[in-house]
Protein backbone atom coordinates (compact mmCIF):
# COMPACT_ATOMS: atom_id res chain seq x y z
CA UNK A 1 0.00 0.00 0.00
CA UNK A 2 1.43 3.18 -1.09
CA UNK A 3 1.87 6.21 1.64
CA UNK A 4 0.93 9.23 0.99
CA UNK A 5 4.14 11.77 1.47
CA UNK A 6 3.27 14.37 4.45
CA UNK A 7 0.25 15.43 5.88
CA UNK A 8 -0.08 19.00 6.40
CA UNK A 9 -1.49 19.26 10.34
CA UNK A 10 -3.87 22.04 10.58
CA UNK A 11 -6.01 20.56 13.97
CA UNK A 12 -4.33 20.92 17.16
CA UNK A 13 -6.01 17.94 18.18
CA UNK A 14 -3.24 15.95 16.24
CA UNK A 15 -0.91 17.34 17.33
CA UNK A 16 -1.84 16.92 20.76
CA UNK A 17 -1.97 13.00 20.51
CA UNK A 18 1.60 13.29 18.28
CA UNK A 19 2.98 15.47 22.01
CA UNK A 20 3.72 12.61 24.00
CA UNK A 21 7.53 10.90 23.94
CA UNK A 22 6.35 7.34 23.41
CA UNK A 23 3.47 8.26 20.81
CA UNK A 24 6.80 10.32 18.91
CA UNK A 25 8.88 6.90 19.32
CA UNK A 26 6.09 4.82 17.73
CA UNK A 27 5.54 7.16 15.07
CA UNK A 28 9.21 6.48 14.52
CA UNK A 29 9.35 2.91 14.89
CA UNK A 30 7.07 2.79 12.54
CA UNK A 31 8.61 4.84 9.87
CA UNK A 32 12.31 3.04 10.16
CA UNK A 33 10.66 -0.53 10.17
CA UNK A 34 7.57 -0.30 8.44
CA UNK A 35 3.92 -1.66 9.51
CA UNK A 36 4.45 -3.81 12.97
CA UNK A 37 2.54 -5.69 15.53
CA UNK A 38 1.70 -4.46 19.20
CA UNK A 39 3.98 -6.93 19.73
CA UNK A 40 7.09 -6.28 17.94
CA UNK A 41 6.31 -2.33 18.68
CA UNK A 42 6.65 -2.85 22.23
CA UNK A 43 10.14 -5.00 22.02
CA UNK A 44 11.62 -2.24 20.04
CA UNK A 45 10.29 0.25 22.53
CA UNK A 46 10.77 -1.49 26.00
CA UNK A 47 7.17 -0.89 26.68
CA UNK A 48 4.39 -2.94 27.91
CA UNK A 49 2.48 -4.19 25.43
CA UNK A 50 -0.95 -3.39 26.61
CA UNK A 51 0.80 0.28 26.93
CA UNK A 52 1.70 0.65 23.88
CA UNK A 53 -1.73 -0.81 22.17
CA UNK A 54 -3.38 2.23 24.27
CA UNK A 55 -1.08 5.09 22.18
CA UNK A 56 -2.04 3.28 19.04
CA UNK A 57 -5.23 3.78 19.87
CA UNK A 58 -4.80 7.44 20.23
CA UNK A 59 -2.64 7.98 16.96
CA UNK A 60 -5.04 6.30 15.33
CA UNK A 61 -8.17 8.67 16.17
CA UNK A 62 -5.97 11.13 14.67
CA UNK A 63 -5.57 9.39 11.56
CA UNK A 64 -1.79 9.02 12.21
CA UNK A 65 -1.60 5.36 12.28
CA UNK A 66 -4.04 2.72 11.26
CA UNK A 67 -4.31 -1.23 11.16
CA UNK A 68 -3.21 -3.13 8.36
CA UNK A 69 -5.53 -6.08 8.89
CA UNK A 70 -4.30 -7.97 5.60
CA UNK A 71 -0.82 -8.63 7.11
CA UNK A 72 -2.16 -10.77 10.07
CA UNK A 73 -2.03 -14.36 10.37
CA UNK A 74 -4.85 -15.01 12.45
CA UNK A 75 -7.79 -13.32 13.72
CA UNK A 76 -5.59 -12.31 16.96
CA UNK A 77 -2.75 -10.88 15.73
CA UNK A 78 -3.22 -7.17 14.78
CA UNK A 79 -0.68 -4.94 12.24
CA UNK A 80 -0.29 -0.98 12.19
CA UNK A 81 1.39 1.24 9.94
CA UNK A 82 1.93 5.03 9.33
CA UNK A 83 -1.05 6.70 7.58
CA UNK A 84 1.26 9.26 5.77
CA UNK A 85 4.71 8.75 5.85
CA UNK A 86 5.61 12.35 7.40
CA UNK A 87 3.55 15.33 8.91
CA UNK A 88 4.47 18.64 9.17
CA UNK A 89 2.88 22.12 10.81
CA UNK A 90 3.14 25.82 11.11
CA UNK A 91 2.85 26.82 14.22
CA UNK A 92 1.07 30.27 12.54
CA UNK A 93 -1.57 27.46 11.53
CA UNK A 94 -2.40 28.03 15.28
CA UNK A 95 -2.16 31.52 16.10
CA UNK A 96 -6.08 32.52 16.26
CA UNK A 97 -6.18 30.14 18.99
CA UNK A 98 -4.47 30.47 22.65
CA UNK A 99 -4.87 26.71 23.04
CA UNK A 100 -4.17 25.80 19.47
CA UNK A 101 -1.08 27.60 19.91
CA UNK A 102 0.25 26.45 23.07
CA UNK A 103 -0.41 22.59 21.65
CA UNK A 104 1.61 23.50 18.68
CA UNK A 105 4.26 24.99 20.57
CA UNK A 106 4.17 22.22 22.91
CA UNK A 107 4.73 19.57 19.78
CA UNK A 108 7.17 21.96 18.40
CA UNK A 109 9.36 22.02 21.89
CA UNK A 110 8.96 17.86 21.98
CA UNK A 111 10.28 17.64 18.34
CA UNK A 112 13.48 19.74 19.31
CA UNK A 113 13.64 17.74 22.31
CA UNK A 114 13.55 14.17 20.35
CA UNK A 115 15.56 15.82 17.96
CA UNK A 116 18.24 16.62 20.60
CA UNK A 117 18.27 13.49 22.41
CA UNK A 118 18.66 11.68 19.46
CA UNK A 119 22.09 13.38 18.93
CA UNK A 120 23.50 13.38 22.09
CA UNK A 121 22.57 9.56 22.63
CA UNK A 122 24.96 8.94 19.82
CA UNK A 123 27.74 10.71 21.31
CA UNK A 124 27.44 8.81 24.38
CA UNK A 125 27.60 5.79 22.49
CA UNK A 126 30.41 3.72 23.69
CA UNK A 127 33.97 3.86 22.11
CA UNK A 128 33.71 0.85 19.21
CA UNK A 129 29.97 2.07 18.37
CA UNK A 130 31.45 5.65 17.27
CA UNK A 131 34.27 4.07 15.57
CA UNK A 132 32.49 1.56 13.74
CA UNK A 133 30.81 4.56 11.45
CA UNK A 134 34.19 6.54 11.87
CA UNK A 135 33.45 9.91 10.32
CA UNK A 136 30.12 9.12 8.91
CA UNK A 137 28.32 10.98 11.53
CA UNK A 138 28.40 14.28 11.51
CA UNK A 139 27.18 17.84 12.76
CA UNK A 140 27.44 21.14 10.72
CA UNK A 141 26.05 25.17 10.95
CA UNK A 142 26.31 28.09 9.42
CA UNK A 143 25.21 31.44 10.23
CA UNK A 144 23.62 32.83 6.98
CA UNK A 145 21.96 36.14 5.64
CA UNK A 146 18.38 35.33 3.99
CA UNK A 147 15.24 36.67 3.72
CA UNK A 148 12.77 34.61 4.25
CA UNK A 149 11.78 33.68 0.86
CA UNK A 150 15.78 32.63 0.91
CA UNK A 151 15.47 30.43 3.86
CA UNK A 152 11.88 28.81 2.23
CA UNK A 153 13.99 27.90 -0.96
CA UNK A 154 17.16 26.39 1.41
CA UNK A 155 14.52 24.52 3.43
CA UNK A 156 12.79 23.02 0.28
CA UNK A 157 16.38 22.32 -0.91
CA UNK A 158 16.89 20.60 2.21
CA UNK A 159 13.92 18.79 2.31
CA UNK A 160 14.36 17.61 -0.87
CA UNK A 161 17.77 16.28 -0.60
CA UNK A 162 16.82 14.72 2.49
CA UNK A 163 13.86 12.90 0.38
CA UNK A 164 15.95 11.66 -2.62
CA UNK A 165 18.03 9.49 0.37
CA UNK A 166 15.10 8.41 2.02
CA UNK A 167 13.45 7.54 -1.20
CA UNK A 168 16.52 5.65 -3.20
CA UNK A 169 16.30 2.04 -3.63
CA UNK A 170 18.10 0.35 -0.88
CA UNK A 171 21.15 -1.43 -2.78
CA UNK A 172 21.31 -5.10 -2.37
CA UNK A 173 24.88 -5.49 -2.05
CA UNK A 174 25.14 -7.29 1.50
CA UNK A 175 26.10 -4.22 3.16
CA UNK A 176 24.42 -3.83 6.61
CA UNK A 177 22.88 -0.41 6.90
CA UNK A 178 21.23 0.73 9.96
CA UNK A 179 18.63 3.20 10.63
CA UNK A 180 20.37 6.72 10.47
CA UNK A 181 18.63 10.00 11.68
CA UNK A 182 19.74 13.18 10.04
CA UNK A 183 17.65 16.19 11.06
CA UNK A 184 18.49 19.99 10.28
CA UNK A 185 16.95 23.24 11.57
CA UNK A 186 16.84 26.79 9.88
CA UNK A 187 15.46 29.27 11.93
CA UNK A 188 16.62 33.25 12.46
CA UNK A 189 18.68 33.88 15.48
CA UNK A 190 21.21 36.00 16.88
CA UNK A 191 24.92 35.07 17.55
Amino acid sequence: MEQPDVRQVTDSRVLAAMAHPLRRRLMDVLKVYGPSTVGLLAERTDQAPANVSHHLKVLAGAELVTEAPELARDRRERWWRLVTRGVRWSSSDFDADPAARAVADAATSLNLDRHAALARAWHAADEPTQAAWQDGPFSTDKWLHLTPDELAELSREVVDLLARWADRPVPEDGRDRQPVFVFAHGVPARP
